[in-house]
């Protein structure tokens, strides 16, 4: 039985072996239950208790005699973030899997390396990043790693609803619920990762200890996730059917993740070029745009290669990564130049970008991401209230992600409201969600992804010109885990302008998702600022991948706006298609959520037959104003907060404080939207002046 002490170095557990045989013939448990660990600081997450196990484990036990020949180690890890090593008698055995999800690993014991007497397992963060971790029910196998992984194996076979192999991911837990690591290997037909198989077929031989298994087949957002349950026993041979339906409605619309990586070409992640091609196939991306760091790669030769060209249509892009923020450029030409990285300055590089062959989209990524010191939508940089760089760094970017499954905000919805900010200023800026992923697993490609108005009849055959030009006009729809239409006085969709003849506008919502993707909200903005929302209850008699219909009526504006809807709802959870914690922390805290939105559909108020932003409104009561700012206040009147921010801010910089005393009785005595634009505005300036004097 296993005795727990308690010392400054770590948690130090001692038991002893009954001797040679027993270990061969049985494994033996070493630590029984998970541990929570914890090298300095306060919690990573709120989850987590105040006080953990332990900084690091060590477990100090006695064997009567050495391993003949080479033994395995078992563990069960939870939420590994940072780096851990795994050590046997001070010698490193190898590292835990950087991965949060819930995973069983093996690790082998050489032989000899068990010795006779005492033994110490140390498992021990190396550096970096606070990072609360749980670990333990710990075995020694008296196997090789590779005889126990391939005690039995297990054939799974896939299939669409017409019964035909389909590429998708495999999903293996182990009784325990955690990802199973298997004794598969990446090849042509397969990516494998821990409690992961990506098969180009649908078909798969994987060889597994023997145990109870639940196995899941996903193919992505728009599919169901059917599962089977498993017996295996040593030496045998099982198989599995299991078949795919798809449940989310996208005609019309192309499956776009506008951030692909692979290890081959960015050096960080695991994923390498080939297995990249195995995991689109298999999440169902049919327009993948390879963005790795600052080279253009074209994805077509090893689509061929892996047999998945069919599947989807590849376009040559670039992250271009500077010093000063990172954007996502396609279509680029083949053997075109990249653009010069290095030159910093957003207008030169962004003129740089629009001269690269072919180039016509521009992406801002993960804007409130650290990376090289600079945050390009920090306080001291932005001004959210009005969608703004107050540094002068020029906005010509063309997309904005609002969504990076990778690069999850601990503010989900943060980056929605940035954008809608952008369209008030007026920029032309369509919103994306992507997945940034480098890996095969760990952050699933397609998570984020972008769903593109466009012929989608042959996803081997995407007419990426017409794409292109969809997306230019914002005619997209941003998935994460839940997919939400909008249609005004139905017939305008998102990127169009809407007349607005009648006093009433007639706004349709549709909100999508598959059997396990679950809705709990639905609203609607007008230039930004929350219209009209709704909890989203369960409801009967929707069809399938339905999960919410409605349709409201709204008052005619005063003004032209644009409205965009967005839908949240829990989090997914389910092994196969886990969402990931935020990427750089603001708060210990968990905001976790699905989301979807449309994009901006412009509602022509005036009836000129354009659309006209928050800050060509704000110009035209400033003009009229003549420079008088309880003139301009009087013209505001009729128009939103976010028209007044505008406004507040053009004054603010070009013609006098409005902190001071006679301008603050003037615009605090004002239309209560006005007054509260103006606060607003005033509110992000503050907060930026406080961030560059702390520079």
């Amino acid at each position: 039985m296993l005795r727990w002490l308690y010392l400054s170095l770590g948690l130090i557990a001692c038991s002893s072996f009954l001797g040679e045989s027993s270990l061969q013939a049985d494994e033996r448990i070493l630590v029984e239950k998970l541990l929570h660990l914890r090298a300095e600081g306060p919690p990573e997450w709120s989850t987590f208790p105040a006080q953990a196990d332990s900084p690091a484990l060590e477990y100090a036990f006695s064997s009567e005699a050495a391993n003949p020949h080479e033994y395995t180690i078992r563990l069960r890890q939870q939420d590994v973030k940072q780096s851990w090593s795994l050590t046997w008698n001070g010698e490193l055995l190898g590292r835990l899997e950087r991965d949060e999800n819930d995973l069983v690993s093996y690790f082998a014991l050489p032989a000899g390396k068990l010795k006779a007497g005492e033994n110490r397992l140390n498992i021990v963060q190396d550096k970096g990043e606070v990072d609360d971790i749980r670990v333990g029910e710990i075995a020694l196998l008296p196997q090789s790693r590779s005889d126990v992984l391939s005690a039995g194996r297990l054939r799974v076979e896939a299939t669409s609803d017409a019964g035909e192999p389909i590429p998708c991911r495999l999903t293996v837990l182990a009784v325990n619920g955690a990802l199973q690591t298997t004794g598969a290997v990446s090849s042509e037909k397969l990516a494998v990762r821990t409690g992961v198989v990506y098969t180009a077929t649908g078909v798969a031989e994987i060889p597994l200890p023997a145990g109870r298994y639940l196995v899941f087949a996903s193919r992505g957002f728009e599919y169901s996730a059917p599962s089977g349950a498993v017996v295996l026993a040593e030496g045998e041979m099982a198989s599995l059917p299991l078949r795919l339906s798809r449940q989310v409605d996208t005609t019309g619309y192309v499956a776009c993740d506008t951030h692909v990586h692979s290890f081959t070409h960015s050096r960080h992640g695991d994923a390498t070029v080939e297995e990249r091609m195995l995991t689109l196939a298999g999440e169902g991306i049919e327009l993948p745009i390879a963005t790795d760091h600052n080279v253009q790669i074209d994805h077509e030769p090893f689509a061929q290669k892996m047999q998945v060209r069919d599947f989807f249509t590849p376009v040559i892009g670039n992250e271009v990564t500077t010093d000063r923020g990172h954007f996502n450029v396609f279509p680029i030409k083949a053997g075109a130049a990249p653009p010069r990285h290095q030159l910093g300055d957003w207008k030169l590089v962004l003129d740089d970008i629009f001269r690269t062959p072919g180039a016509r989209v521009a992406i801002l990524n993960h804007a409130r991401d650290l990376h090289r010191g600079v945050r390009p939508f920090s306080p001291s940089l932005f001004n959210p209230a009005i969608g703004e760089n107050t540094a002068g760094w020029a906005m010509r970017f063309n997309g904005m992600e609002v969504i990076n499954s990778a690069a999850v905000q601990t503010e989900p919805l943060q980056l929605l409201h940035d954008w809608m900010a952008i369209l008030n200023r007026g920029y032309h800026v369509t919103p994306v969600g992507s997945s940034d992923s480098h890996d095969v697993s760990r952050f699933i490609v397609g998570q984020g992804r972008t769903y593109i108005r466009c012929d989608d009849s042959d996803p081997g055959a995407i007419p990426v010109d017409a794409a292109v030009n969809s997306f230019l006009r914002g005619e997209v729809l941003v998935s994460y885990g839940l997919l939400v239409e909008m249609t005004v006085d139905g017939k305008y969709r998102s990127g169009e302008v809407a007349p607005v003849p009648d006093d009433e506008v007639r706004v349709a919502l549709r909100v999508q998702g598959p059997h396990w993707a679950k809705a709990s909200h639905i609203q609607l903005f007008a230039n930004g600022l929350l219209l009209r929302e709704e909890a989203i209850t369960p409801s009967h008699g929707l069809p399938t991948g339905v999960l919410w219909e409605g349709d409201w009526k709204i008052p005619r504006p005063a003004h032209d706006v644009h409205l965009v809807a967005i839908a949240t709802g829990p989090p997914v959870t389910d092994p196969f298609w886990p969402l990931a914690k935020p990427y750089q922390p603001l708060s210990s805290e968990l905001q976790l959520v699905s989301l979807a939105c449309s994009g901006a559909v412009w509602l022509d108020a005036d009836g000129d037959g354009r659309q006209s932003s928050a800050r060509d409104n704000a110009l035209l009561c400033l003009a009229r104003s003549d420079g008088d700012l309880t003139r301009l206040v009087e013209q505001l009147a009729p128009y939103d907060a976010a028209v007044a921010a505008q406004a507040a801010d053009a004054w603010h910089t070009g013609q006098g404080s409005l902190l001071q005393k006679d301008a603050q009785a003037i615009w605090t005595k004002s239309a209560p939207a006005v007054a509260s634009g103006f606060r607003r505005y005033l509110d992000a300036w503050k907060a930026g002046e406080q961030a560059r004097a702390r520079e």
